[in-house]
């Protein structure tokens, strides 16, 4: 089977926090789950770097939009490295290369009668002398009266044009801009109400509820034509004659990313990428709820207007992480920065948080009390431990030589149904859920470990205790590798594993060596030095 996975496009204009990665996550774990089924597997994303908030940002510092592009950039790319991420390709929306493939698209959108031209009021700032980009916009949403950007409500999810906020401001210089006429092409998105009404129906119960529903308002609303081009500093040209200076709407360009990283790939590895392409291959997007229309209308929208096959299976769409019961707030500095901490803290423990505490049904909260003991509880005291008491045990016991018995057999029955359950799980998304269910099991392990009481228990019943636990520690490592990817692969190394996939490993190894704990304590007054550093960095 073909799976291609899609993670969202973080804007290249700040850094990364929790709330970005925790929308990621997904994505990797899918991609290294399918890996070890043997799946062939494509998971692609990027920089957005040619977004209006790089512009912003970049005139803020009085720097180039380049230069603030490579910046975050290169950054993005340490952090996910750091974190373990597996992409296939991760690349960025401002090369020749993308700006190729998304004018190709556009050309083919047009040539299929699903873009027009028309000439429409448009917000300009004197002050600014120029059109005003829609997060150049802020207001009074006409939907719910709460502060907005000009392209989208937070509050509400409602997609705005800038011209319908009320008591607009220019966030250049802050003046009131003015409304003039301006022409551009428009995506005809109410000729396929029909079609994504269609494919709604057919993914019910592989979309996320939140996706499900909020798609479901659009259309009971009646989708209605978007603009395709804008008047922008920087972007993907418009291809057609007479208007070369406008550009191709960022988030008709941003999404069609999906489709350029995969021929980048394909490129760079002299692969065919066609195959990710077709009505048989499994798709899985990843992104946050704030993203949700751009996936389940927009980029289904792009690839039935340019021919495009392979449809969205599924959308993960997770909702949001609030930090210590507040609102996550880049302006204000009121967030967890991802490069701080992979400076402090083990990337798997990041990894396990933001999974097993993941917003995937209602938005959750970041706490560091909770982040701590959740460290020192479960990855240390329940998973580390296990691996730690049995590995020491035989370390001591027998020189290191694990005893060549089988496993309990109810235990193996376990660990064979656990694989299923797990399996299942991830392939429908419910990451938190297939974590649960294997950290049941290691809690069961340890209980196991305390009963058989291997140390002062006879020969044979001590050796068939601790070929178990070896079996179970083995089953662990694998089965969690798309979770922990840099734990469990210290384990592999200890037992001499040559690698992974996702069967029941039941050879086990002879000897161990290079004992050493996967996790360390992490020392509880930490909960009140990084709170008190969180409250002190706030603006």
């Amino acid at each position: 089977m073909d799976v291609f996975i899609g993670g969202a496009w973080p804007y290249a204009n700040g850094s990364l926090h929790i709330g970005h990665v925790a929308g990621l996550l997904p994505g990797d774990i899918l991609a290294r789950y399918y890996r070890l089924k043997g799946e062939r597997v494509l998971y692609v994303s990027g920089s957005d770097c040619n977004g209006t908030p790089i512009t912003i940002r970049a005139m803020q510092e009085g720097m180039d939009v380049t230069d603030i592009a490579d910046r975050y950039h290169q950054e993005f790319e340490e952090c996910f490295t750091k974190l373990g991420f597996s992409y296939d390709c991760y690349t960025r929306t401002d090369s020749a290369h993308h700006a190729s493939v998304v004018q190709d698209l556009f050309l083919k959108i047009d040539n299929n009668g699903l873009l027009y031209t028309k000439e429409i009021d448009q917000v300009y700032c004197n002050e600014c002398d120029q059109f005003l980009p829609d997060r150049y916009v802020e207001g009074i949403c006409p939907t719910c009266g709460e502060q907005a950007r000009g392209d989208q409500c937070d509050y509400c999810s409602t997609i705005l044009d800038p011209v319908e906020l009320h008591h607009k401001t220019c966030k250049i210089c802050g003046s009131s801009p003015v409304i003039k006429k301006t022409e551009h092409y428009y995506l005809a998105l109410s000729k396929l109400q029909h079609q994504v009404e269609e494919l709604k129906r057919d993914r019910e119960g592989f979309w996320r509820e939140n996706a499900l529903q909020l798609t479901e308002r659009y259309l009971r609303e009646g989708l209605k034509d978007r603009p395709a081009t804008r008047d922008l500093p920087n972007g993907v040209s418009v291809p057609i004659k007479g208007f070369e200076h406008k550009k191709i709407y960022v988030w008709i360009e941003a999404v069609a990313g999906y489709y350029s990283a995969s021929l980048l790939w394909g490129k760079e590895n002299g692969r065919d990428v066609e195959d990710f392409w077709r009505e048989t291959t499994r798709s899985y997007y990843v992104h946050g709820k704030d993203n949700i229309p751009f996936h389940s209308i927009i980029w289904p929208a792009i690839q039935i207007g340019s021919g495009l096959e392979g449809l969205p299976d599924y959308i993960v769409s997770n909702d949001y992480v609030t930090l210590e019961k507040k609102k996550i707030s880049t302006s204000k500095n009121w967030a967890i920065w991802i490069q701080d901490l992979l400076e402090r803290y083990h990337p798997d423990s990041i990894r396990y948080f933001l999974t097993i505490n993941a917003p995937e049904n209602r938005d959750t909260d970041f706490s560091w009390r909770e982040f701590i003991y959740s460290h020192n509880g479960e990855l240390l005291g329940a998973y580390g431990n296990f691996v730690n008491r049995t590995l020491k045990f035989i370390q001591k016991q027998t020189n290191g030589v694990v005893p060549q018995l089988p496993p309990d057999k109810s235990i193996q029955s376990r660990v064979e149904s656990l694989y299923q359950q797990v399996g299942e799980a991830i392939e429908a998304a419910r990451m938190k859920q297939a974590l649960e269910g294997i950290f049941e099991c290691i809690r069961y392990a340890n209980k196991y470990f305390d009963e058989q009481q291997p140390w002062k228990a006879e020969e044979e019943k001590r050796d068939a205790a601790i070929a178990t636990c070896v079996f179970l520690i083995i089953n662990f490592a694998q089965l969690l590798h798309p979770f922990l990817p840099h734990s469990s692969e210290e384990v592999r190394k200890m037992l001499h594993q040559s690698r992974f996939s996702w069967k029941v490993i039941t050879n086990l190894p002879l000897s161990v060596e290079n004992i050493h704990p996967l996790f360390e304590r992490i020392d509880i007054r930490a909960i009140t030095e990084e709170g008190e550093k969180l409250r002190s960095q706030i603006k």
